[in-house]
Formats: C-alpha cells, sequence, structure tokens
C-alpha cells in the first residue's frame, strides 16, 4: 500500500524509512522554500528579458528558447546561492547536515503543445533515477517555481514499486555518459534526442498514475526509485520547477535503501554529492562500496561551469 503524507510531523528517520517503502512526503511552503523559488524565479525573469516566462514559447522562435535555457539553466545549477537555498531547505526540514549530502539542483522545462520536449526541455518518460546509477537511498526533493496543474505537472506510477519494469538501465554506465554527453551541445536537438536515456522497453500502465499538486514552493518528497514522468503538457503554459538530490551518510555506509527490483546500470553517481554542513565531497571510503570497476570509462562528477553546455 503506498501512504501520502501531507505536512508530516515525522523526523526525518523515519521519512527516510518510508520513502524507502514506497511512500510519498508532501509539504507546504516554508519560508525557506519560497525563498529558493523566488531566487529561480529571478534568474528565469533575468533570462526572458521582460516576456512572460510561462508564455515565452508563444514569442520567440524555439532554436532561441533553446538557447535562453542553455544558459539559464547551467547558471541556475552551479550559481552558489542554489546550495545555501538547498541548506536552508534542508534545515528547515529537519535534517541533519552533518550527515546528509546534496547533489547540484536542477531546473526543470516541460513547455505547452510539444513546442520542445528534447534535448534542453527533455520530456522525461517513465523512469527510475535508479537506472540512471543513483544510489537506492536516494531520496528527490521536486519543487514548483510557478503554479502547476494536473496537466503539467510530473507523474508517478506506484503500481510499479515493487514491480520490475523490463528497462534498458543494462546499457547505461554513469562515467561514460559524461565523458560522452555532458559536453553534448543539446540546445541543438530540436526535434529528437539522440542520447540513449534508459527507458521501459515494456509498456508501463498508465491507470495507476498519480499526479501530487502542491503550492509553489511547496515540497513533494519520493524515492530515487519511483517510477515517474513528465506528464505530457497541455496546459497553455511553460511549466517550471527545480528539484535536487539527497543521500544519507549512515544508510549509504549501511547500505540500506529503496529494494532494487531491476536496475542493471554500473557506476553510481555519488562523487557528485556534497555535504549540506560544509559542502565536502562524501568520504573516498563511503563511495568505494559503490564502485563496480568501471571507474576508468569517463568522467566520476559533474562537471562545473564551462565544461558543460547544459542540462535538461
Amino acid at each position: 500500500m503506498t501512504t501520502i503524507h501531507y505536512d508530516s510531523t515525522h523526523n526525518d528517520q523515519q521519512r527516510r524509512e518510508r520513502l524507502y517503502d514506497g511512500d510519498f512526503y508532501v509539504f507546504s511552503p516554508t519560508e525557506q522554500t519560497l525563498d529558493f523559488c523566488r531566487f529561480a524565479r529571478s534568474m528565469i525573469e533575468n533570462a526572458f528579458d521582460g516576456l512572460d516566462p510561462e508564455r515565452a514559447q508563444y514569442d520567440i522562435p524555439v532554436r532561441r528558447y533553446a538557447q535562453i535555457l542553455g544558459e539559464l539553466k547551467p547558471a541556475f545549477i552551479h550559481h552558489p546561492k542554489s546550495k545555501r537555498h538547498i541548506q536552508a531547505t534542508l534545515n528547515s526540514m529537519g535534517v541533519d547536515p552533518a550527515r546528509t549530502h546534496f547533489e547540484v539542483p536542477k531546473m526543470r522545462t516541460s513547455t505547452s503543445d510539444g513546442y520542445l520536449t528534447s534535448g534542453i526541455a527533455f520530456a522525461w518518460h517513465p523512469h527510475r533515477d535508479t537506472w540512471y546509477s543513483a544510489a537506492q537511498c536516494q531520496i528527490n526533493w521536486w519543487l514548483p517555481i510557478y503554479e502547476i496543474r494536473a496537466d503539467n505537472t510530473m507523474t508517478f506510477y506506484p503500481k510499479y514499486w515493487d514491480t520490475p519494469v523490463e528497462n534498458s538501465s543494462a546499457g547505461y554506465n554513469y562515467y561514460e555518459w559524461n565523458r560522452k554527453y555532458r559536453g553534448a551541445h543539446v540546445t541543438e536537438y530540436l526535434d529528437e534526442d539522440p542520447r540513449p536515456l534508459p527507458k521501459p522497453t515494456e509498456d508501463i500502465d498508465t491507470g495507476s498514475e498519480v499526479r501530487l499538486i502542491c503550492p509553489v514552493g511547496g515540497v513533494v518528497l519520493f524515492s530515487g526509485a519511483q517510477l515517474h514522468a513528465s506528464v505530457e503538457n497541455t496546459s497553455g503554459k511553460t511549466r517550471f520547477s527545480l528539484d535536487f538530490r539527497t543521500v544519507h551518510l549512515d544508510d549509504l555506509i549501511k547500505n540500506v535503501g529503496a529494494p532494487n527490483i531491476d536496475s542493471s546500470c554500473t557506476g553510481t553517481v555519488l562523487n557528485d554529492f556534497i555535504s549540506a554542513a560544509d559542502l565536502s565531497g562524501l568520504p573516498e571510503s563511503v563511495i568505494a562500496q559503490f564502485q563496480d570497476g568501471t571507474e576508468g570509462m569517463g568522467s566520476s562528477t559533474f562537471p562545473a561551469p564551462g565544461e558543460e553546455s547544459s542540462n535538461n
């Protein structure tokens, strides 16, 4: 049974345990999360230079739109204030910063009516983050930057929490991916996306989907092992959201997390995670637990500014 907890008073350990069992948490906006969204909005609105960001797709050519996102998204990812906003958000949610590590935040866009659904604004098919070399104890934090609706949010398929999905993750290695695609000019992928992104190789029963709607600055927490996807946006507005991921040091050491029922990828994203206390990396001894001998296939870390062209 899947449970959705709204504004729960569970402590961080209780939350993690339930997330690893397939539950969801939804929280109302806080001062800290609203500040984070206001910061993201300011960057978005500056990038679109007077245009309404939610409707700018109707005012400019798609190539120019992709170029704007190609500059905006890396700038947000690597802005020092983005990390500080994550730290403030985690502190407000009762997370122990000394035991919690996070990855750089991502800004997501979902344009309406098929305007741009590949490359820099990729419309995500059903997937688990664990198909992309995420740890089984990864927790995803997702926040809408502008108001969302059922027809422009993301969706979950809790039916598949304990049901394996045939998928192409066996062909994915995180290090090789960094080497081949992190510098790719994804702003040029306007019609199709040639990157081999792990996806289901069987039909997904969409009748079980769940769409969680929260206000701007609200937070949805879910396990990286949850099967989820972008909703086909028919709202007439571009959806802007942000997300980041966390792992808990003790859970990594003890190898605690969601069960792995169908992930066959190699490599690990753990080199990308930094401490919520002092921004230091995870201990090498901890990362070593998750190495599988493929480290030489490419870069083991998310690139710094200037080393990438964009991010989804």
